[in-house]
């Protein structure tokens, strides 16, 4: 019969992907409400882009320092207090009456902030509390929670916006952080820490350029993510002539596809025994889908949609794995900081991917553009350092 402990760890993750999920659908939704807020307030295009940005500017911000926090002071008393905060913080942005511009925005900063709580230490604690044998699987099933916070968002803000205002709808997402930390509290201990050893990995892990290629590979492979993720839609509906509606359930059902993705390269990965040779196959992979689709785009256009079929499935499905070696390669007293920084670098290069990749589209057309794209997980094969993986000390 299973024990306690072996039961717990499903909990655990539960709670740990429910916890990500909120604050994913708070950090990630503000975007829906985009339209409401424009006619609520009078803003601009340019102007409604600063919320959409100051959550994850607040996340950008602190993820290493919540991480730091994670590795000093646990994993529940960080996401607790995290998710508490930013369930406050939400929920008084949603509720006020007529805030300002200038409110709304830090409180919007200072909720992105508190939420990067969960975006550091929620990895963490899953990592503890699964076998090596068994973390690929439950990392792949965490790193579910953001499209499913962002297809929370999608389905829920915009028509309660409809109903309460834009802002007002913020109140779900406030409502699940709160509940979020309640169980957390209440369900989700950390896990027991190795005990700390002589020169057993007590020191910095980055002595050596392992975790830095590491970093630096999972980067890049975000560019063939967003790539897809971003222009997908437009490019079926301005090039292919697809209605909107039948573009958004096409990508809607990739990113479904894209989810359970993450969870059969984590199991691939178990039964392997390691996360960087599959994360390299990946990349391989998702440097040939680009490529397919730009020669779809200029000669064939059947090619150029199934291309971005399977690209939306392969181009995410190696963002566990990362996380995973990461978190190994770190070490217990490690782990939060170097997540952390693994965070922070994915969130830069997917908030600037769109920007750079639309100009290269604009100015040369897809082809072109996804060609040059195909630069980027073409290095990720390179950085990605399969020989040099250590065996994991926790």
């Amino acid at each position: 019969m299973p024990t306690t402990a072996s039961r717990r760890r499903w909990v655990v993750l539960a709670i740990g992907v429910l916890a990500q999920t909120s604050a994913c659908a708070f950090v990630y939704g503000v975007p829906f409400l985009v339209p409401g807020l424009r006619d609520a307030m009078g803003l601009s295009l340019a102007a409604a882009g600063t919320y959409v940005a100051a959550p994850t500017t607040g996340l950008l911000l602190t993820l290493i320092a919540w991480g730091a926090a994670a590795d000093r002071f646990g994993e529940r008393k960080v996401m607790a207090s995290g998710l508490l905060l930013a369930g406050l913080v939400i929920g008084t942005v949603a509720l006020l009456p007529h805030p300002g511009h200038a409110t709304v925005l830090g409180l919007l900063a200072v909720g992105g902030a508190a939420s990067a709580s969960v975006f550091a230490a929620s990895g963490r604690m899953i990592m503890g509390w699964f076998p090596r044998t068994e973390r690929g699987l439950a990392m792949g099933i965490r790193q579910t929670a953001q499209p499913l916070g962002v297809a929370l968002a999608g389905l829920v803000l915009p028509s309660l916006a409809e109903r309460t205002g834009a802002i007002g709808a913020l109140v779900v997402p406030a409502a699940l952080c709160l509940l979020s930390a309640v169980l957390v509290v209440g369900f989700a201990p950390d896990p027991a820490r190795p005990p700390r050893t002589e020169g057993a990995r007590e020191g910095s892990p980055y002595g050596t350029p392992v975790l830095w290629r590491v970093h630096a590979a999972s980067a890049m492979l975000v560019v063939p993510q967003f790539a897809i993720s971003a222009f997908a839609t437009e490019y079926l509906v301005r090039q292919q002539g697809w209605s909107a509606t039948g573009a958004g359930a096409f990508v809607a059902v990739i990113q479904i596809a894209g989810a359970l993705s993450r969870i059969g390269s984590g199991v691939w990965s178990d039964r392997v025994g390691s996360r960087l040779r599959p994360m390299r196959q990946l990349a391989v992979g998702a440097t040939l889908v680009l490529l397919v689709f730009a020669l779809g785009d200029a000669v064939a256009p059947w090619l150029a949609v199934a291309a971005l079929a399977v690209g939306g499935i392969v181009t995410v499905a190696d963002n566990g794995l990362a996380f995973t070696a990461v978190a190994e390669i770190a070490g217990a007293t490690w782990s939060g900081r170097a997540l952390g920084i693994q965070n922070t670098g994915q969130n830069v290069v997917s908030s600037l991917t769109p920007v750079a990749l639309g100009a290269v589209v604009g100015a040369a057309g897809y082809a072109l553009g996804f060609v040059v794209a195909a630069a980027a997980p073409l290095a990720a094969i390179a950085l990605t350092p399969v020989r040099d993986e250590p065996e994991p000390s926790w």
